[in-house]
């Protein structure tokens, strides 16, 4: 498989560093010669400099062999471009574009991405998947990160264990079934900073954080198991007004009109432009959020969440610090650099969102093997969650969980047969049409492939 990725930022480097790693032949293409030669030098692919969109450039990086482009550069007009020229000069059969200015994302331009029109398969759009993310860590308050898998059927909840009130503290692996932690499985352990998918003897110890995975119908069950009862927010404060702030908002108060909502922008004229958007479902404050005063008059002290967006990762922090200080109850923070991500949790922020982590993620979900439905990156150094099919004549099939030769790093969380959700053991068997819940940390990611893929079926790590 051969792939270019336009734009050698942050998430173009790390997709580029994740393709190159299964196999696959990646050639990058950005404007910054200091950039291209980074990926060149860093990562096991092709630095290339050049316009994203220009045809020769494409050219240069092999688009007529290329079976697919990733645009993910600053640019949503070089991205849509770069599609357009790579489908009518090159004929590549897989475009996938970042767009973010919400103006070509309004439903009433939908028929602007048609393959006669300006042929993008898979359009991403950061902020909208950002305020997707925040809503679904709202639904579950005592989780720091929550996602919804096989429609909806199976949850992944990432929980700190760091009340007295966490039965999994103390607990071997293969206790849980008679401890009264049936009905869920550990997918990944973080400790001190290091993620692992554990062994049937590993133990989760106080102040671990867990990924666990469990039937939707049980979450509330299983959060009170892990010790977090936490109340869903009835006041939330929102600190940034930029896309991310105005759909989150907007979104609360359609789908949650109960929620008393405060939002706090520093731009006069943008502030003015969203109490206007959003009438009288909020109460929206110009100032500085890193001002004291501001966020009182914002009441953070008797807020049950503050929800920082803003464009800036060190105003974010800053403001869910001193909005907690001050007496909110949980704080949910955005954060694009991934160097804060260890740190944050000692500041008492509850919850991380990483645009890159999100945008990744949603990307890889269209590069991976044609069984793979549904994937989420766990700490962007760690891997992921996949959902999957269970391929006739593949390994898996062959006989039990324990039988199937997985290699250390890999994990099956649920399976999902006919409607109903198996959380299984070792002596589980699954049967060929399955929908396969996995955790599958990079370093097995190849060998996972092999147990999923059936005998005549390529893997996308070959190239």
């Amino acid at each position: 498989m051969r792939v270019i990725v336009c734009g050698a930022g942050q998430v173009g480097s790390t997709i580029a560093r994740h393709l190159a790693s299964e196999g696959i032949d990646v050639t990058v293409v950005d404007l910054s010669p200091e950039q291209a030669r980074r990926a060149d030098e860093s990562y096991d692919v092709r630095g290339m400099v050049g316009h994203a969109a220009h045809p020769e450039v494409l050219e240069r990086a092999g688009a007529q062999d290329a079976d697919m482009l990733i645009a993910v550069t600053r640019s949503d007009e070089v991205n849509m471009v770069a599609c357009q020229v790579a489908y009518s000069l090159f004929n590549v059969r897989r475009r996938i574009a970042r767009v973010r200015h919400h103006g070509y994302l309004e439903p009433i331009w939908q028929g602007l991405y048609a393959s006669d029109q300006l042929p993008i398969d898979v359009i991403i759009s950061p902020e909208v998947e950002v305020a997707n993310g925040i809503v679904r860590r709202l639904k579950t308050p005592g989780a720091f990160d929550t996602v919804a898998l096989a429609d909806g059927r199976v949850h992944l909840l990432g929980v700190h264990c760091n009340t007295g009130g966490c039965s999994l503290v103390g607990r071997r692996m293969k206790e849980l079934s008679t401890s009264g932690g049936s009905g869920i499985v550990v997918g990944v352990i973080v400790r001190n900073g290091h993620a692992f998918v554990p062994r049937a003897e590993d133990q989760v110890q106080q102040g671990d954080d867990v990924y666990v995975i469990t039937e939707t119908a049980r979450v509330d069950q299983v959060m009170a198991y892990l010790g977090h009862e936490e109340q869903v927010a009835r006041r939330i404060v929102i600190v940034g007004g930029g896309n991310v702030g105005l759909n989150l908002a907007t979104r609360i108060a359609r789908h949650a009109p109960y929620v008393s909502l405060k939002l706090v922008e520093h731009s006069r004229e943008r502030a003015e432009y969203i109490s206007r958007e959003l009438r009288d479902s909020a109460v929206v404050i110009q100032g500085d959020a890193l001002d004291k005063e501001v966020l009182l008059e914002a009441n953070v002290q008797s807020a049950d969440t503050i929800i920082a967006v803003t464009n800036d990762d060190e105003t974010n922090i800053f403001a869910s610090v001193l909005a907690k200080r001050e007496g909110c109850t949980r704080a949910i923070t955005l954060v694009n650099k991934t160097s804060y991500e260890h740190v944050l949790p000692a500041l008492g922020i509850d919850a991380v969102v990483s645009p890159s982590a999100i945008t990744i993620s949603t990307i890889l979900r269209h590069v991976r093997h044609r069984s793979v439905s549904a994937l989420y990156t766990l700490r962007e150094d760690f891997g992921e969650v996949i959902q999957a099919t269970a391929q006739e004549g593949s390994r898996l099939v062959k006989g039990t969980l324990r039988e199937a030769g997985m290699p250390e790093g890999m994990l099956i969380g649920a399976i999902v047969r006919n409607g109903e959700v198996i959380i299984p053991t070792s002596s589980t068997r699954v049967h060929p049409g399955d929908s396969i819940i996995a955790v599958v940390a990079y370093r097995a990611l190849r060998k996972a492939e092999a147990i999923l893929a059936g005998p005549s079926v390529e893997t996308g790590s070959q190239g």
